[in-house]
Protein backbone atom coordinates (compact mmCIF):
# COMPACT_ATOMS: atom_id res chain seq x y z
CA UNK A 1 0.00 0.00 0.00
CA UNK A 2 1.38 3.65 -1.04
CA UNK A 3 0.72 5.30 2.20
CA UNK A 4 1.09 8.87 0.46
CA UNK A 5 -1.42 7.73 -2.42
CA UNK A 6 -3.71 6.16 0.15
CA UNK A 7 -3.27 9.19 2.59
CA UNK A 8 -4.20 11.35 -0.19
CA UNK A 9 -7.11 9.40 -1.45
CA UNK A 10 -8.84 9.47 1.77
CA UNK A 11 -8.45 13.29 1.92
CA UNK A 12 -9.54 13.76 -1.25
CA UNK A 13 -13.03 11.53 -0.21
CA UNK A 14 -12.16 8.59 -2.67
CA UNK A 15 -12.62 4.58 -1.75
CA UNK A 16 -9.14 3.25 -0.53
CA UNK A 17 -7.48 0.09 0.03
CA UNK A 18 -7.56 1.01 3.90
CA UNK A 19 -8.95 3.65 6.38
CA UNK A 20 -5.60 5.72 6.90
CA UNK A 21 -4.07 5.34 10.61
CA UNK A 22 -2.59 8.72 11.08
CA UNK A 23 -1.98 11.42 13.64
CA UNK A 24 -2.96 14.56 12.65
CA UNK A 25 -2.46 16.09 15.97
CA UNK A 26 1.17 16.05 18.02
CA UNK A 27 2.44 12.72 17.76
CA UNK A 28 5.31 12.25 20.72
CA UNK A 29 5.69 8.67 23.17
CA UNK A 30 8.26 8.52 25.24
CA UNK A 31 8.97 5.13 25.19
CA UNK A 32 9.54 6.03 21.57
CA UNK A 33 12.81 8.07 22.57
CA UNK A 34 15.88 5.16 22.97
CA UNK A 35 15.34 3.90 19.73
CA UNK A 36 15.02 7.38 17.65
CA UNK A 37 17.67 8.52 20.09
CA UNK A 38 15.89 11.47 20.71
CA UNK A 39 15.25 13.72 23.91
CA UNK A 40 13.50 16.91 24.77
CA UNK A 41 14.14 19.48 24.92
CA UNK A 42 16.86 19.00 22.18
CA UNK A 43 14.22 17.30 19.89
CA UNK A 44 12.71 20.76 19.67
CA UNK A 45 15.38 22.75 18.21
CA UNK A 46 17.59 20.36 16.76
CA UNK A 47 16.36 19.46 13.02
CA UNK A 48 17.83 15.66 12.94
CA UNK A 49 16.04 14.79 16.33
CA UNK A 50 12.54 16.27 15.58
CA UNK A 51 13.03 14.74 12.36
CA UNK A 52 13.68 11.07 13.87
CA UNK A 53 11.29 11.88 16.52
CA UNK A 54 8.26 12.79 13.84
CA UNK A 55 8.93 9.14 12.24
CA UNK A 56 9.62 7.03 15.56
CA UNK A 57 6.01 6.14 15.48
CA UNK A 58 5.67 5.00 11.99
CA UNK A 59 9.00 2.94 12.33
CA UNK A 60 8.33 1.60 15.84
CA UNK A 61 4.49 1.62 16.45
CA UNK A 62 3.52 1.72 12.09
CA UNK A 63 1.57 4.98 12.22
CA UNK A 64 1.42 5.85 8.62
CA UNK A 65 2.75 9.14 9.05
CA UNK A 66 5.76 10.77 9.94
CA UNK A 67 4.05 14.25 12.63
CA UNK A 68 6.42 17.24 13.48
CA UNK A 69 6.85 19.41 15.44
CA UNK A 70 5.29 18.41 19.07
CA UNK A 71 3.66 21.59 19.99
CA UNK A 72 2.24 25.14 19.11
CA UNK A 73 4.17 27.71 20.34
CA UNK A 74 6.78 28.36 17.41
CA UNK A 75 4.71 30.62 15.83
CA UNK A 76 4.42 32.69 19.05
CA UNK A 77 8.13 32.51 19.76
CA UNK A 78 8.77 33.95 16.44
CA UNK A 79 6.88 37.13 17.89
CA UNK A 80 8.94 37.46 19.94
CA UNK A 81 7.04 35.65 23.09
CA UNK A 82 9.00 33.82 25.54
CA UNK A 83 8.61 29.96 25.85
CA UNK A 84 10.22 27.60 28.36
CA UNK A 85 11.04 24.54 26.20
CA UNK A 86 10.20 22.12 29.15
CA UNK A 87 11.87 18.96 29.38
CA UNK A 88 11.42 15.43 29.04
CA UNK A 89 8.32 15.61 31.60
CA UNK A 90 6.82 18.81 29.80
CA UNK A 91 6.19 20.03 25.98
CA UNK A 92 6.79 23.76 25.83
CA UNK A 93 4.97 26.42 27.45
CA UNK A 94 4.36 30.29 26.63
CA UNK A 95 6.16 32.41 29.28
CA UNK A 96 4.74 35.50 28.14
CA UNK A 97 2.99 37.25 25.70
CA UNK A 98 3.83 39.67 22.46
CA UNK A 99 6.64 42.07 23.39
CA UNK A 100 4.40 45.30 22.87
CA UNK A 101 3.29 47.69 24.53
CA UNK A 102 0.26 48.97 22.00
CA UNK A 103 -1.60 46.33 19.90
CA UNK A 104 -0.63 49.48 17.07
CA UNK A 105 2.84 48.35 17.46
CA UNK A 106 2.35 44.57 16.68
CA UNK A 107 4.04 43.57 13.01
CA UNK A 108 5.10 40.25 11.45
CA UNK A 109 8.38 39.68 11.96
CA UNK A 110 10.75 40.30 8.93
CA UNK A 111 11.56 36.92 7.20
CA UNK A 112 8.77 35.31 9.53
CA UNK A 113 9.47 31.64 8.31
CA UNK A 114 12.95 32.15 9.37
CA UNK A 115 12.65 33.42 12.46
CA UNK A 116 13.08 31.20 15.85
CA UNK A 117 12.38 27.67 15.54
CA UNK A 118 10.14 27.89 12.29
CA UNK A 119 13.20 27.27 10.43
CA UNK A 120 14.11 24.17 11.83
CA UNK A 121 10.51 22.87 11.15
CA UNK A 122 10.87 23.82 7.46
CA UNK A 123 14.43 21.69 7.72
CA UNK A 124 12.87 18.63 9.49
CA UNK A 125 10.34 18.35 6.70
CA UNK A 126 13.00 18.17 4.11
CA UNK A 127 15.40 15.52 5.87
CA UNK A 128 11.74 13.72 5.92
CA UNK A 129 11.05 14.01 2.41
CA UNK A 130 14.55 12.93 1.62
CA UNK A 131 15.23 9.99 3.97
CA UNK A 132 11.30 8.37 4.41
CA UNK A 133 9.94 9.57 0.47
CA UNK A 134 7.36 7.22 0.88
CA UNK A 135 6.00 8.35 4.39
CA UNK A 136 3.08 10.88 4.43
CA UNK A 137 4.85 13.99 6.50
CA UNK A 138 1.72 16.00 8.46
CA UNK A 139 3.07 19.39 9.83
CA UNK A 140 1.14 20.76 12.48
CA UNK A 141 0.91 24.92 13.07
CA UNK A 142 -1.40 26.95 15.21
CA UNK A 143 -4.87 28.68 13.83
CA UNK A 144 -4.51 32.56 13.42
CA UNK A 145 -6.97 32.74 15.95
CA UNK A 146 -4.91 30.92 18.23
CA UNK A 147 -1.69 32.74 17.83
CA UNK A 148 -3.60 35.79 18.27
CA UNK A 149 -4.72 34.41 21.89
CA UNK A 150 -0.74 33.78 22.24
CA UNK A 151 0.04 37.14 21.48
CA UNK A 152 -2.61 38.97 23.18
CA UNK A 153 -3.36 36.40 26.25
CA UNK A 154 -6.32 34.10 25.68
CA UNK A 155 -8.30 35.56 28.65
CA UNK A 156 -7.82 39.03 27.52
CA UNK A 157 -8.01 38.22 23.70
CA UNK A 158 -11.65 36.75 24.71
CA UNK A 159 -12.71 39.48 26.86
CA UNK A 160 -11.84 42.19 23.88
CA UNK A 161 -14.38 40.27 21.94
CA UNK A 162 -16.72 42.07 24.40
CA UNK A 163 -14.86 45.57 24.39
CA UNK A 164 -12.34 45.83 21.27
CA UNK A 165 -13.69 43.38 18.42
CA UNK A 166 -11.63 45.72 16.29
CA UNK A 167 -8.46 45.07 18.01
CA UNK A 168 -8.79 41.65 17.82
CA UNK A 169 -9.99 41.75 14.10
CA UNK A 170 -6.50 43.69 13.60
CA UNK A 171 -4.38 41.07 15.52
CA UNK A 172 -6.38 37.85 14.04
CA UNK A 173 -5.23 39.60 10.71
CA UNK A 174 -1.66 40.00 11.48
CA UNK A 175 -1.55 36.40 12.67
CA UNK A 176 -2.76 35.19 9.61
CA UNK A 177 -0.37 37.48 7.70
CA UNK A 178 2.50 35.86 9.22
CA UNK A 179 0.97 32.10 9.13
CA UNK A 180 0.23 33.04 5.41
CA UNK A 181 4.39 33.22 4.94
CA UNK A 182 4.59 29.82 7.05
CA UNK A 183 2.25 28.19 5.13
CA UNK A 184 4.47 29.61 1.74
CA UNK A 185 7.72 27.70 3.29
CA UNK A 186 5.53 24.29 3.89
CA UNK A 187 4.07 24.73 0.41
CA UNK A 188 8.13 24.99 -0.77
CA UNK A 189 9.48 22.06 0.92
CA UNK A 190 6.73 19.60 -0.43
CA UNK A 191 5.45 19.21 2.59
CA UNK A 192 2.10 16.54 2.49
CA UNK A 193 -0.46 17.55 4.78
CA UNK A 194 -0.43 20.76 6.57
CA UNK A 195 -2.78 20.53 10.21
CA UNK A 196 -4.15 23.89 11.43
CA UNK A 197 -5.06 23.11 15.05
CA UNK A 198 -6.97 26.11 16.88
CA UNK A 199 -8.09 24.86 20.62
CA UNK A 200 -8.61 28.65 21.37
CA UNK A 201 -11.74 28.52 18.73
CA UNK A 202 -12.98 25.66 21.01
CA UNK A 203 -16.69 26.40 21.78
CA UNK A 204 -15.45 25.60 25.49
CA UNK A 205 -13.66 28.76 24.93
CA UNK A 206 -15.57 30.71 22.29
CA UNK A 207 -19.23 31.13 21.42
CA UNK A 208 -19.97 29.99 17.87
CA UNK A 209 -20.79 33.02 16.89
CA UNK A 210 -17.74 34.59 17.58
CA UNK A 211 -16.29 31.68 15.60
CA UNK A 212 -18.11 31.95 12.84
CA UNK A 213 -17.85 36.08 12.60
CA UNK A 214 -13.91 35.76 13.93
CA UNK A 215 -12.03 32.38 13.60
CA UNK A 216 -13.30 30.97 10.58
CA UNK A 217 -12.76 33.50 8.13
CA UNK A 218 -8.65 33.53 8.74
CA UNK A 219 -9.31 29.85 8.27
CA UNK A 220 -10.87 30.05 5.40
CA UNK A 221 -7.97 32.38 4.04
CA UNK A 222 -5.33 30.66 5.09
CA UNK A 223 -6.98 27.32 3.77
CA UNK A 224 -6.58 29.07 0.50
CA UNK A 225 -3.16 29.53 0.40
CA UNK A 226 -2.11 25.19 0.69
CA UNK A 227 -0.87 23.74 -2.18
CA UNK A 228 -0.71 20.15 0.27
CA UNK A 229 -3.45 18.36 1.80
CA UNK A 230 -4.92 19.96 4.44
CA UNK A 231 -6.64 19.50 7.95
CA UNK A 232 -8.53 21.58 10.36
CA UNK A 233 -8.17 20.61 14.62
CA UNK A 234 -10.53 22.02 17.21
CA UNK A 235 -10.22 20.76 20.68
CA UNK A 236 -13.48 19.78 22.75
CA UNK A 237 -17.06 19.38 21.60
CA UNK A 238 -16.72 21.36 18.53
CA UNK A 239 -20.37 19.58 16.98
CA UNK A 240 -21.70 23.65 17.18
CA UNK A 241 -19.25 25.02 14.71
CA UNK A 242 -18.70 21.63 12.65
CA UNK A 243 -20.84 23.15 9.83
CA UNK A 244 -17.59 26.09 9.78
CA UNK A 245 -15.03 23.54 9.70
CA UNK A 246 -16.68 21.57 7.06
CA UNK A 247 -16.87 24.75 4.83
CA UNK A 248 -13.61 26.40 5.76
CA UNK A 249 -11.55 24.99 2.78
CA UNK A 250 -9.57 22.22 4.55
CA UNK A 251 -9.46 18.32 3.05
CA UNK A 252 -10.12 17.02 6.63
CA UNK A 253 -12.03 17.94 9.95
CA UNK A 254 -10.55 16.83 12.72
CA UNK A 255 -12.56 16.08 16.38
CA UNK A 256 -12.17 14.68 19.31
CA UNK A 257 -14.46 11.87 21.15
CA UNK A 258 -17.09 14.11 22.62
CA UNK A 259 -18.24 14.71 18.56
CA UNK A 260 -19.86 11.29 16.87
CA UNK A 261 -18.85 10.41 13.83
CA UNK A 262 -22.70 10.03 13.17
CA UNK A 263 -23.13 13.26 14.21
CA UNK A 264 -20.51 15.18 12.15
CA UNK A 265 -21.23 12.98 9.35
CA UNK A 266 -24.93 14.60 9.25
CA UNK A 267 -23.41 17.89 9.27
CA UNK A 268 -21.04 17.41 6.18
CA UNK A 269 -24.74 15.86 4.82
CA UNK A 270 -26.15 18.70 5.14
CA UNK A 271 -23.85 21.25 4.22
CA UNK A 272 -23.27 18.74 0.74
CA UNK A 273 -19.29 19.48 2.11
CA UNK A 274 -16.20 17.86 0.54
CA UNK A 275 -14.19 17.66 3.56
CA UNK A 276 -13.58 14.10 5.24
CA UNK A 277 -13.79 13.44 8.89
CA UNK A 278 -10.65 12.45 10.68
CA UNK A 279 -10.26 11.57 14.45
CA UNK A 280 -11.67 10.68 17.14
CA UNK A 281 -9.59 8.08 19.23
CA UNK A 282 -9.71 9.26 22.88
CA UNK A 283 -5.95 10.93 23.66
CA UNK A 284 -7.07 11.38 27.21
CA UNK A 285 -8.46 8.33 28.42
CA UNK A 286 -7.78 5.60 25.53
CA UNK A 287 -4.31 6.13 24.57
CA UNK A 288 -2.87 7.68 27.43
CA UNK A 289 -4.35 4.85 30.12
CA UNK A 290 -6.60 1.55 28.77
CA UNK A 291 -5.60 -1.54 28.18
CA UNK A 292 -4.52 -2.39 24.61
CA UNK A 293 -7.95 -4.30 23.92
CA UNK A 294 -10.12 -1.18 24.80
CA UNK A 295 -8.23 0.97 22.36
CA UNK A 296 -8.72 -1.94 19.60
CA UNK A 297 -12.34 -1.93 20.44
CA UNK A 298 -12.79 2.03 20.18
CA UNK A 299 -11.04 1.58 16.83
CA UNK A 300 -13.06 -0.80 15.11
CA UNK A 301 -16.31 1.19 16.42
CA UNK A 302 -14.73 4.35 14.67
CA UNK A 303 -14.08 2.24 11.74
CA UNK A 304 -17.65 0.78 11.39
CA UNK A 305 -19.30 4.37 12.10
CA UNK A 306 -17.27 5.21 8.78
CA UNK A 307 -14.61 7.74 9.92
CA UNK A 308 -12.58 8.20 6.51
CA UNK A 309 -8.84 8.71 8.24
CA UNK A 310 -8.46 7.24 11.19
CA UNK A 311 -6.59 9.10 13.68
CA UNK A 312 -6.01 10.27 17.87
CA UNK A 313 -8.43 12.83 19.03
CA UNK A 314 -6.14 15.87 20.09
CA UNK A 315 -2.61 15.36 20.57
CA UNK A 316 -0.97 12.55 21.91
CA UNK A 317 0.12 12.90 25.49
CA UNK A 318 3.67 11.92 25.53
CA UNK A 319 3.41 9.45 28.74
CA UNK A 320 1.29 7.22 26.33
CA UNK A 321 2.14 3.64 25.95
CA UNK A 322 3.61 2.43 22.76
CA UNK A 323 1.73 -0.67 23.11
CA UNK A 324 -1.44 1.55 22.44
CA UNK A 325 -0.31 3.50 19.76
CA UNK A 326 0.94 -0.12 18.05
CA UNK A 327 -2.94 -1.80 18.90
CA UNK A 328 -4.43 1.43 17.54
CA UNK A 329 -2.54 0.35 14.01
CA UNK A 330 -3.42 -3.52 14.23
CA UNK A 331 -7.07 -2.70 14.84
CA UNK A 332 -7.36 -1.02 11.96
CA UNK A 333 -5.50 -4.23 10.30
CA UNK A 334 -7.70 -6.46 11.66
CA UNK A 335 -10.61 -4.58 10.73
CA UNK A 336 -9.74 -5.53 6.84
CA UNK A 337 -8.67 -8.77 7.45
Amino acid sequence: MDLIENLNAALSGEEVEKTPAISATAAAVIEAFPGAEVSWPSAHTDAQEMARLGISLHEQAGLECARVPFDLTAEAEAFGCEVDLGDMDATPTLKSHAPFDDVEDLDIPDDFANQGRLPIIVESIEILKNEHPDVPVVVGMAGPFTLAGHLLGVEDLVKMLKTDSFVVEDVVEIALGAQTELVEAFNDVGVDVICVADPTSSPELLSPDDFFDFAQPSLEDLAGEMEAKSIIHICGNSLPIMEGMLTSGFSGASFEEAVDVAAARQVQEDEGSDTVLVGNISTSQTLFSKPVEEVKAEVTQALEKGIDVLAPSCGIAPKSPLANIKAFVEARDAFYE
